[in-house]
């Protein structure tokens, strides 16, 4: 079963369970899904992957909005956005420890042959492309700095 036909699944199940959060939270990643999809013509179907970076992308402009929410004093606003998060959370893959993120990035420089920073483009291609969805950008780019300096 594909991601999207799990999430399609999962809107059905939120609708018998009359749980408005999830059901709204599910209806917004079908509906990047759906534009992501129409926006590639031609494509029938998204890869997994392609949909796992669009659920990262929900996730971070959730968090986002709940910080502003936060600072703005709005914590009715703010739970709710976090809840949402919670849920697209769920479809994500577990994220890496930062042990797991250095032997996997050490891993990629050894693989590639890299040694010094002029290198570390070559490095952070290959390791989002590696570690899409199980790491966070920024966390991959600090690591590949780290090792690489």
């Amino acid at each position: 079963m594909s991601l999207f036909e799990q999430i399609n699944a999962d809107i059905k199940a939120a609708m018998l369970a009359r749980d408005k959060v999830r059901l709204e939270a599910v209806r917004n990643i079908k509906k990047a899904l759906i534009e992501a999809k129409t926006a590639k013509s031609g494509q029938e179907e998204l890869p997994d992957e392609t949909s796992l970076k669009i659920i990262a992308k929900l996730t971070k402009q959730g968090k986002d909005s709940a910080d502003i929410y936060k600072e703005q004093n709005r914590q009715d606003l703010y739970e709710q956005e976090m809840e949402q998060v919670k849920i697209f959370e769920a479809y994500l893959p577990a994220k890496m420890s930062d042990e797991e993120l250095t032997a996997a990035v050490q891993a990629i420089i050894l693989e590639l042959g890299a040694d010094s920073m002029k290198d570390m483009g070559k490095v952070m291609g290959a390791a989002n492309a590696k570690l899409a969805g199980s790491a966070d950008g920024k966390d991959i780019a600090s690591k590949v700095k780290s090792l690489l300096s």
